[in-house]
């Protein structure tokens, strides 16, 4: 059957955009930097700019390099027509082959519709199967007569099996996740999403756009993605490669606070307690503690000269410093400066002339070093926190209405370790240090920070990701109705002042793409109670998905958890997780292996040959399968510290699914579900 013309048209345009690709790395290749640097620092620095080149420059084989194209109407750009793709591919004359998606000119193929064409005609989408072209599908924006309708591709580009690592949405972007993409670098954007809209993709896709829209500042101020864990990052790792961007960083808060080896763990009250924004001004307090006011003048020794700085005169200098709240290092540095000018004041009353060389030699005289050093110590954040933890004494000082004796006492350890490396540091007790080395010396900025799962972060946590990007702007991605720490954020107002962006804009994603309809309905009826006042998600999936729930006698839970994985990787293609509470995971590991069941760990990559991945409940949210198989749901919410954020962790677990959900229990499932799948 010979091809159609327009289908192989496009092929041959997919083939030459290849072969474009190809010289383009060729000539990148082939680049001589030799003559071009003054020195082999330089010569460094550009050949790593023209290696990431390279690298962005490869044809992936299974990646198609455009997957649309926008055909404009006569007045808007007569006769042009314009291939949207993951990166920019030009021929031999410099002519655009495939535009990147990030360009002004892409944006209509994610916004132009019947009511608003934005000037185009036609709109096509591809079809690819293994990176080849396999069909075609066409909207004319602009004909009365062709009624609007949803496009097929673009239903089966959402619902195809998942396989391997989290992969790009470029080409499903919807027009209310485009505008979150493209929204200015200058504001912090926080979207609050239910589960399958599509949030952490939006994110992720913002890094990619920003960086193309302003390379040059972001290269210089730096990007970072923050996640909730290292399974979560090694699952999204792949999309802005994808993209073409290699270079941005990513991190858990537990590494970017990791200024101490963290070994013990706190008791959820005192976790709470220790994320608390309390302890901010506890700390300041503390750090601030140590500055003396002087009781001796600064007397300073030039040849046969003294020149005495009064006691009070210093102090008044101190109280200035102390006034202005700047950061303790640099003020402790302002002092010296401070009290060599005052010597040079009274140099020049005696009718001499200093410059600038004198008073940086008076404040370093060994004088000066001496007063600032008893006025002004240095501080250590690691041993302050670590005396504010185990001296009853010095806390009380500095809790004096913070906290009340009751926080003070749960704060303090019941056996003071006897030195830094003996500590055994809690995760909440990096956070605090991190803050008391904020106090001591300012965290230096980025440009731009995704945060991702935000609705878990402590509010001191909060303030630890915002001095990462205090000068910079941040997207802050996240879901009230899944946060599952015991001191998860309320409220984004709460958590955006927080993070020191109380002027941040809060968009709302309720379209589901990912989670079927009979599955996001089920785990709604847990909204009310998890979060009350809350948009309930809805999908645009055509197919309502698969939902079984089954009530199996105790005994035979464990088999028959694995005889529905078995039955679902026989019938059914894309990944498979099997989701239960951390306390039931060896057990199923156990009745997975006694079947003949290979499993992996989250984070690990699924393959054609490897489709099940057993996830304990705590380490579920973020990842995404073709269809759940979960365990009890009763015990993922006896294994959490409280009711409310046990039901959050089920929501969490039951909106994994994205073809379909079986549920086993042997325990009575909790009230909020009621009896039975709807």
């Amino acid at each position: 059957m010979p091809t159609p013309a327009p289908l192989a048209h496009e092929r041959a345009h997919l083939a030459a955009s290849r072969t474009a690709l190809r010289a383009m790395r060729a000539d990148a290749e082939a680049l001589d930097i030799t003559d071009v640097t003054a020195n082999w620092v330089n010569a460094e620095v550009l050949q790593s700019e023209i290696d990431l080149r390279i690298k962005a420059l490869a044809d992936l084989a299974d990646t198609p390099l455009f997957f649309g194209r926008l055909d404009y109407a006569p007045g808007g750009r007569p006769g042009e027509s314009f291939y949207i793709g993951r990166r920019h591919v030009h021929d031999a004359d410099g002519d655009p082959m495939v535009i990147d998606w990030r360009a002004p000119v892409s944006q209509p193929f994610y916004r132009a519709s019947k009511n608003e064409p934005m000037d185009v005609a036609l709109r096509r989408r591809f079809g690819y199967d293994r990176g080849e072209i396999t069909a075609y599908e066409d909207e004319h924006l602009t004909d009365p007569a062709e009624a609007a309708k949803s496009s097929a591709l673009l239903q089966r580009e959402i619902e195809r099996p998942r396989v391997g690592p989290m992969r790009d949405i470029v080409a499903t972007i919807q027009p209310e996740q485009d505008v979150i993409v493209r929204a200015e670098i200058g504001g912090t954007v926080c979207v609050q999403g239910a589960p399958g809209t599509g949030k952490t993709a939006v994110g992720l896709h913002r890094v990619a756009y920003l960086l193309y829209a302003h390379r040059e500042r972001l290269a210089r101020t730096g990007t970072l993605v923050i996640g909730p864990n290292d399974s979560f990052l090694r699952y999204i790792e792949q999309v802005l490669p994808t993209l073409g961007e290699l270079d941005v960083r990513q991190a858990t808060v537990a590494e970017l606070v990791a200024h101490v080896e963290v070994r013990g763990t706190d008791p959820a009250p005192v976790a709470r307690l220790k994320g608390d924004a309390r302890m901010a001004e506890l700390l300041r307090r503390a750090v601030r503690a140590g500055v003396t006011m002087p009781v001796e003048p600064v007397v300073v020794v030039r040849g046969s000269r003294r020149w005495r700085v009064p006691a009070y005169e210093v102090a008044e200098l101190v109280r200035e410093l102390l006034d202005r709240d700047i950061r303790y290092n640099a003020a402790r540095e302002a002092l010296p400066q401070r009290i060599a000018h005052a010597v040079l004041v009274r140099m020049e009353r005696a009718g001499e002339a200093p410059d600038d060389r004198v008073q940086d030699a008076v404040a370093r005289n060994p004088a000066v070093k001496a007063a600032v050093k008893a006025i002004w110590p240095a501080v250590d954040p690691v041993k302050l926190v670590l005396r504010l933890l185990s001296d009853a004494g010095f806390l009380a000082e500095h809790a004096d209405g913070v906290l009340d004796a009751a926080e003070q006492k749960a704060l303090l350890w019941e056996k003071a370790p006897r030195g830094v490396r003996s500590a055994r540091w809690s995760a909440a007790d990096a956070v605090l240090i991190d803050e008391a080395r904020d106090v001591v010396e300012r965290t230096p900025s980025l440009g731009h920070v995704v945060l991702d799962e935000a609705q878990d972060l402590s509010p001191m946590q909060y303030r630890a990701v915002g001095r990462r990007c205090s000068t910079g702007s941040a997207t802050v991605l996240g879901d009230i109705a899944q946060g599952t720490t015991p001191w998860a954020t309320e409220s984004w107002a709460v958590a955006l002042a927080h993070l020191g962006k109380p002027g941040a804009v809060v968009e709302e994603l309720t379209q589901g793409f990912r989670v079927p309809r009979e599955v996001i309905a089920y785990a709604s009826r847990l909204l009310p109670s998890i979060a009350p006042g809350l948009a309930e998600a809805t999908s645009i999936r055509e197919s309502a998905g698969d939902l079984a729930v089954r009530e199996v006698a105790r005994p035979a839970l464990d088999g028959a958890v694995a005889a529905a994985c078995a039955a679902v990787l026989r019938g059914r293609e894309g990944s498979v997780g099997l989701i239960a509470a951390d306390g039931r995971v060896a057990a199923l590991g156990a009745a997975l292996k006694a079947a003949g069941l290979a499993y992996l760990a989250p984070g690990e990559e699924t393959s054609a040959g490897a489709r099940l991945t057993l996830v304990p409940a705590s380490l579920a949210k973020g990842l995404e399968y073709d269809y759940v198989v979960l365990d009890d749901p009763a015990a993922i919410v006896a294994g959490e510290p409280d009711e409310r954020t046990g039901l959050r962790r089920l929501y969490v677990c039951l909106t994994r699914a994205v073809s379909g959900l079986t549920v086993l229990h042997a325990d009575p499932l909790p009230v909020q579900l009621g009896a039975a799948a709807a």
